[in-house]
Parts: C-alpha cells; sequence; structure tokens
C-alpha cells in the first residue's frame, strides 16, 4: 500500500524572494504571521501581496493569534485561498467563526515543565475538542506564543492520535528525518512545518537551508516507506 508523502509548509515568509525559494523546493504551503508581536510579522496588505506569487495547489496559511472575528474574516477576504492557522487561546468557537478551514497550534510542554502541567495537557482530548480542524499543530510550549525554535519531546507524544498532525517547533534539516519517523505512526496523517530553522535571521530564510529541509523530508519518507512502524530506540 502506498503512503502519503509529509507535506511541507514554510512558516513566516516575508520576502518575494522567500516565497519562490519554497514554491521552487517543493513546499505544499506558506506560512504568513498575522500576528504583530512576531518579528515575522506581514500586514494584510503584504500577505495578499506574497499570496498573489503563489501558483495552483501552493497553499497560503494565514497565522493568527487571539485575533478578532472581523479582522480574520476582513483578512481571509483579502487572501481567499487562504488556511487558517490559530496559535494563541482561541476556543473551539472562535475558531469556527471565520467560516473557513483551519488548523489548531496545540502546545506541547518540554522537558523541563513540572510533571503536574505535564499531565495536565491531554492531546488526544485536545484534538477531540478541536475536531473540526483541518489538522492540530504541535508546537513547543515556550513563553508567549510560537514554539521559540524549541523541540520537544517526540518519543513522549501519545502512541495513537486520530487526527491529521502538522509537526512544528525546532525543526531544522538535521532534525527533521527523525521527528517525521517518530510522529508519523501515531497519527492519520502528517505534514511538518519550519520557520527558524531555514533562516539567515529572524524572517530572512535561507534558499540553501530550505532545500536541504525539504531533501531530509524526502529522504524521511522514503525510509517510512521502508519500515513505517518505525520507532527509534533512545539511547542508554
Amino acid at each position: 500500500m502506498n503512503t502519503p508523502r509529509t507535506r511541507i509548509k514554510i512558516c513566516g515568509l516575508t520576502r518575494e524572494e522567500d516565497v519562490e525559494a519554497a514554491v521552487a523546493a517543493g513546499a505544499d504551503a506558506v506560512g504568513f504571521v498575522m500576528y504583530e508581536a512576531s518579528p515575522r510579522y506581514v500586514s494584510v496588505d503584504r500577505a495578499a501581496e506574497l499570496a498573489n506569487r503563489l501558483p495552483p495547489f501552493v497553499t497560503p496559511v494565514l497565522l493568527f493569534v487571539n485575533e478578532s472575528a472581523p479582522k480574520v474574516i476582513a483578512a481571509c477576504a483579502r487572501i481567499p485561498t487562504a488556511l487558517l492557522q490559530f496559535h494563541g487561546d482561541e476556543s473551539p468557537e472562535a475558531c469556527l467563526q471565520a467560516g473557513r478551514p483551519f488548523m489548531r497550534a496545540a502546545r506541547i510542554p518540554l522537558d523541563d515543565t513540572p510533571q503536574s502541567d505535564k499531565a495536565s495537557f491531554d492531546l488526544v482530548k485536545y484534538a477531540q475538542d478541536f475536531k473540526a480542524a483541518q489538522a492540530i499543530l504541535l508546537d513547543a510550549h515556550v513563553e508567549g506564543y510560537g514554539g521559540g525554535g524549541k523541540t520537544f519531546n517526540w518519543s513522549l507524544l501519545p502512541p495513537s492520535v486520530s487526527a491529521h498532525l502538522v509537526l512544528s517547533g525546532g525543526l531544522t534539516p538535521a532534525n527533521v528525518t527523525d521527528g517525521i519517523l517518530q510522529v508519523r505512526p501515531r497519527c492519520k496523517t502528517l505534514a511538518v512545518d519550519v520557520s527558524s530553522g531555514v533562516e539567515i535571521s529572524k524572517g530572512i530564510k535561507s534558499f540553501e537551508k530550505i532545500n536541504q529541509f525539504v531533501a531530509a523530508v524526502r529522504a524521511a519518507d522514503e525510509q517510512f516507506a521502508k519500515n513505517p512502524n518505525y520507532v527509534r530506540v533512545p539511547a542508554t
């Protein structure tokens, strides 16, 4: 049986040349940050300019953090092909207000998180609560919003999550293959989302790193096809 390839999103784009590099490398989606506190923020007008450069079948994604429904709806009107990504404290009801397909970010505890806080987060329940989402995006739980380029412990995720997942948080060309192989057996399908891991500086992407990242994802797909039940054995 053929297994689906891992979809790729390059996030935090701010320049035309970075959009073109992501498309040329084979990205399935590109992300524009609508959160003004982010160093990768772009206005709706700027996001629309960049999205207009996308060819068919490459999806623009608009990332919001606790934004009002009227502003989300207005952004959707400017970029009608966009998928939404909610990265703040939005409720299931708030995510539905724009009437558009969306992803919901889940903030996964880091290893240094107190055990009581780790135990309080239930990804299986979270996915059920946001069952209307196209996918649940997994990012590290750090101060503020966004993963801060941090990687969480993939091996501690539940063994089975009835959802499409997007792995994010500290991914790089060096670690994305292992991340895919560890997380993909745990969900319906898996995609990956990278931002800082392919940057020269915040909001400025490296063409070389983008190409290396895509190549590493494809290498993971080849390995997974050979061993779909891959689980890395932790070092002792």
